[in-house]
């Protein structure tokens, strides 16, 4: 049975990554047998190549998805650097899983209400008496400037959470003594000693985060810029057409994403070997002898530091309090720095829509986090009982391929089968996407966890059933509550995966609320993006609540015994 469940879940895993692929490839060369294109060409590749502006859109695309990936790995090292190896660093680690569960779309509606050329900042510099000097936009900004900040902010956190498990199991402690005994400094402790040992092993979590920026729509398509705009947003405007005959274009530009982000993973692997492999001296020079700054600078940068590095990640979560504030504004006028009047009229004129879409996303959310956790918890079963399992490249395909290449070819295979099974497709879709985090949570605990307490219940005659049940699960159950809210949190967020396949016949608190920031009413996307927010922390606090009451448990039953 075990061997059996194992081999459905790898097909499932790996048939929409073939027919997304295929999906894609056909309609690129213009072979659309419903559209009456039989004969494959290169249309679609004319069209794209003669699109005007699409150097500067792919120029775009580069600026935002590399730059955001590297600001964040800077910052993500600066955190390190400081806090690794401090007291302080479990008030960090407290926060990261609040900062992840916060999604991406309601962080950037928090972020336009406050950066906008009306929004909070706006106000306070005009009461600061700047108002006729030059203030800086980020929200749909030609450089996009505004995305890269954003995806750079929200991706830290997930390197910071990498970076954990990497640095506790290269016992980093003792590299820093044996360093420091050297004569290295903090400094350069880290830059020559630690830095070329956790660099490779955050390769994958890099190349996640790069296709992420490289190839985002829903974000784009709040604060990114518009003309022209990233690659990703013109495939998206070209799939959207309702001219039908456009397909092979966007197919072509799909293509076109997927090569660039490889080649863009193909020049980190290159930085990464030249840095680390090839130019070396840098972490040969030995110790430098470096001029001690008085204690008053000293005590100064460090607070400026400590400052920068818990003002970044709590950004994300500064931004409930200002959707909430302008939930509630029935009036708010220019420069003020507060409402004048408040009400709660916006949010019973959205009770009725809200009560299907928060169903909607629920519902999803825990069909395909508990299918995905069920199917997560018997692979990996399967590579201890007979050490094969799913290889990790194939698990990380949907982290780091470009969402809206694998979706198009996805989509297009759906469309010829007969029927109307949206709520099929989207969970499908969502549970390609909720599985890889599940696996990789519990693949950790999974291979710590002491097979001997198995092997001691086997001894004393219980079943293998009856010792999964009664012993493993147990010792394990917080690591699966958090698993399942991780999975939660990442289906709550799928905007394209609801899109593309659900055809917008099944809505979500995502994809309203990334339809409403386009130019409705503010406050109306505050509760969109509010309840959006809110929903993922919701998930792990009730994780958190209930680990928490087995540990105790366990505790005080230990105690009696």
């Amino acid at each position: 049975m075990l061997v059996i469940i194992f081999v459905a879940t790898l097909l499932l895993f790996s048939s929409p990554l073939i027919i997304g692929f295929i999906g894609m490839l056909a309609p690129a060369f213009a072979w659309i047998p419903a559209l009456n294109m039989h004969q494959p060409s290169f249309l679609g590749w004319q069209q794209l190549f003669t699109w005007p502006d699409l150097s500067h859109s792919i120029g775009l695309t580069l600026l935002s998805g590399l730059g955001s990936t590297m600001l964040a790995l800077w910052w993500c090292y600066l955190i390190l650097r400081r806090y690794w190896l401090s007291t302080q660093w479990q008030q960090i680690e407290r926060l990261l899983a609040p900062l992840l569960a916060f999604p991406h779309v309601a962080f950037v509606l928090g972020f336009g209400l406050m950066f906008s050329s009306t929004g909070w900042l706006a106000r306070i510099w005009h009461h600061l008496g700047l108002a006729d000097s030059f203030y800086p936009t980020l929200i749909h900004d030609r450089y996009g400037l505004g995305l890269l900040l954003v995806l750079a902010i929200k991706e830290t956190p997930f390197l910071l959470l990498m970076s954990m498990s990497i640095l506790k199991q290269l016992n980093i402690k003792q590299f820093y003594n044996a360093s420091v005994s050297l004569g290295y400094d903090h400094q350069q402790t880290w830059r020559m000693v630690i830095v070329p040992l956790w660099l490779p092993k955050l390769r994958l979590a890099i190349f996640a985060v790069a296709g992420y920026g490289l190839a985002v729509v829903d974000i784009a398509l709040i604060i990114g810029p518009t003309h022209p705009s990233t690659l990703s947003m013109l495939i998206w405007q070209w799939f959207t057409d309702a001219d039908l005959t456009q397909l092979p274009r966007a197919a072509a530009g799909a293509l076109l994403l997927l090569v660039i982000v490889l080649l863009c993973f193909g020049l980190l692997r290159c930085i990464e070997w030249w840095l680390l492999s090839h130019s070396t001296a840098w972490q040969y020079s030995g110790a430098i002898k470096t001029l001690t700054l008085r204690s008053r600078n000293t005590s100064k940068a460090s607070a400026i530091a400590t400052l920068f590095s818990y003002g970044l990640l709590l950004l994300p979560l500064i931004m409930l309090p200002i959707l909430a504030l302008w939930s509630f504004a029935l009036r708010w006028r220019f420069p003020d720095l507060l409402p004048s009047r408040y009400s709660v009229r916006f949010w019973y004129q959205q009770l009725e829509p809200l009560q299907q879409l928060i169903s909607n996303s629920i519902t999803l959310a825990l069909i395909s986090s508990l299918g995905a956790l069920i199917m997560a918890i018997i692979c990996l079963e399967y590579r201890q009982k007979h050490h094969r399992g799913i290889p990790t490249i194939v698990i990380a395909i949907p982290m780091v391929a470009p969402q809206l290449s694998l979706l198009f070819g996805m989509q297009i295979a759906v469309s010829f089968i007969a029927g109307q099974s949206f709520w099929l497709w989207v969970s499908w879709s969502h549970w390609l996407y909720v599985f890889p985090y599940i696996y990789l949570t519990l693949d950790g605990p999974w291979r710590s966890y002491d097979q001997r307490l198995d092997q001691t219940a086997r001894s004393l005659g219980l079943s293998g059933w009856q010792t999964w049940w009664r012993v493993k699960f147990p010792q394990l159950k917080p690591v699966l509550l958090l698993a399942f809210a991780v999975g939660c949190s990442v289906s709550l967020a799928q905007y394209l995966p609801t899109q593309m396949l659900g055809a917008g016949r099944v809505p979500t608190l995502t994809t309203e609320a990334v339809t409403l920031a386009s130019g409705q009413d503010r406050r109306v996307s505050a509760i969109y993006g509010l309840l959006q927010g809110l929903l993922p922390l919701v998930f792990f606090t009730l994780a958190m609540v209930f680990a928490r009451r087995k540990t105790s448990h366990t505790q005080t039953t230990k105690v009696i015994l």
